[in-house]
């Protein structure tokens, strides 16, 4: 068996909108957008000068239905570069390119090769004796167990299955193209090229079955570097490495309170807790979450002035390093006692005790749902489009609310 090299990527997810940082800051929401194109042309560059044999990806390379073709082009562009270079592309549509999600279309380079909707394709590699076997997404949700279809494998070739699946599920990712790791093994190929999950996981090791993960990271719960993977195969034996491209992070921290802590010691804790993050940045902008939890004899003070504490908090991650943005600052703080006065008879109420018996209440849930969706629809540019259009579930939102009840309760006290 010959010795060659391939990229094994996943999820570009080209023309993703970044909804929930563009309301809060439309700046940074245009930096993570870029670094979608970036990391994609970077591993172009990893490609061609590597000089890869050929180029996998597992879906998903756009977010869904193009505006215009814009993204389209790009796309042909750095396709053309791996023409140029000599490098054929093997690519499967996922659940947000299905064939039924994207109406638009550019012609692309003859390099570029796609596998069917309708039922399980086979490219082969002649010359190095390659066999790859896939299915894309006809629709947005496939329900259906794809790989246990795939086709035998070539007898004294390299076969490879691609596939764009939940395997037996990944939370939060949708269970799509079920199947287990036996499922995968019963086809008797030598390495499984998967798609969908965002995170990077060797599934395993025999045969090797790989989720690279995305190229960029795309909101706070895909915190960490993302890329592809390199895979070398030298006389049957499979290694394998991960290439790192993404051009932007997200990150984050958390910091705990102490209840005697001024302004002052919880900033140097902020910075504390920041500066390992610094370290990972690898000259990449950070998106940081940040979280401030604990009890606190100042709670009102900072509830009562949340813009001013945030804006502190923005400056100690700056004084770490000038690349890292607050994304959102997280108050998990409670106060000492927080209690105000019944009007009808003069006599102390614990609010916090009050509001406590409302949590989890599902009249609220629902009434601040409707309210959520009422604001969504008054934002501009299609901001509130997203699953968060406004940035956070109703009940983080709701949350807000009680803290900024609290504070204002008891800055008045």
């Amino acid at each position: 068996m010959s010795s060659f090299t391939f990229i094994h990527s996943a999820d570009l997810h080209l023309g993703s909108p970044f909804q929930g940082l563009a309301l809060k800051d439309a700046d940074i929401a245009a930096v993570f957008v870029e670094a979608s194109r970036k990391a994609l042309s970077r591993l172009i560059d990893e490609a061609v000068e590597r000089r890869v044999d050929f180029f996998l990806i597992a879906g998903d390379v756009y977010d869904g239905d193009w505006k215009d073709n814009k993204i389209g082009l790009f796309f042909n562009r750095e396709m053309a570069r791996l023409e140029r270079a000599g490098i054929p592309v093997f690519l499967l549509r996922g659940n947000h390119d299905a064939e039924s999600v994207i109406t638009k279309t550019i012609t692309l380079p003859a390099n570029v090769h796609e596998f069917p909707t309708n039922r399980p394709g086979t490219f082969r590699l002649e010359a190095l004796r390659v066999a790859m076997h896939g299915q894309g997404f006809a629709e947005r949700s496939a329900n259906d167990n794809l790989a246990i279809n795939y086709p035998a494998p070539e007898r004294g070739w390299f076969n490879i299955g691609v596939l764009h699946t939940s395997l037996t599920g990944r939370e939060p990712h949708a269970p799509y193209a079920p199947c287990s790791i036996e499922d995968l093994r019963s086809r008797g190929y030598d390495y499984w090229a998967l798609g969908h999950v965002h995170e990077f996981e060797e599934v395993s090791a025999d045969p090797l079955v790989i989720f690279p993960g995305n190229l960029q990271g795309r909101s706070i719960r895909e915190c960490g570097a993302k890329g592809a993977v390199l895979v070398t195969v030298d006389d049957g034996r499979v290694s394998h490495e991960r290439l790192i491209v993404d051009d932007a992070r997200f990150a984050q921290a958390r910091v705990t309170v102490g209840s005697d802590d001024d302004l002052a010691a919880i900033l140097h804790a902020v910075e504390q807790a920041v500066r390992p993050v610094v370290d990972m940045m690898d000259g990449r902008l950070i998106a940081l979450r940040l979280a401030l939890a604990g009890e606190s004899a100042i709670h009102a003070d900072l509830m009562a002035n949340r813009q001013q504490l945030r804006d502190e908090v923005q400056a100690a991650c700056h004084r770490c390093h000038e690349d890292i943005w607050l994304e959102k600052l997280e108050l998990h703080l409670e106060a000492p006692a927080a209690r105000t006065l019944d009007e009808t008879n003069g006599t102390a109420v614990d609010l916090a005790w009050l509001l406590s018996g409302h949590s989890g209440d599902e009249e609220i849930a629902i009434e601040a749902e409707k309210l959520i969706f009422g604001i969504a629809l008054r934002l501009p540019g299609g901001q509130g489009a997203g699953e968060l259009p406004l940035g956070d579930t109703a009940e983080a939102l709701v949350e807000e609310a009680r803290q900024l009840l609290l504070g204002r309760a008891g800055k008045a006290g």
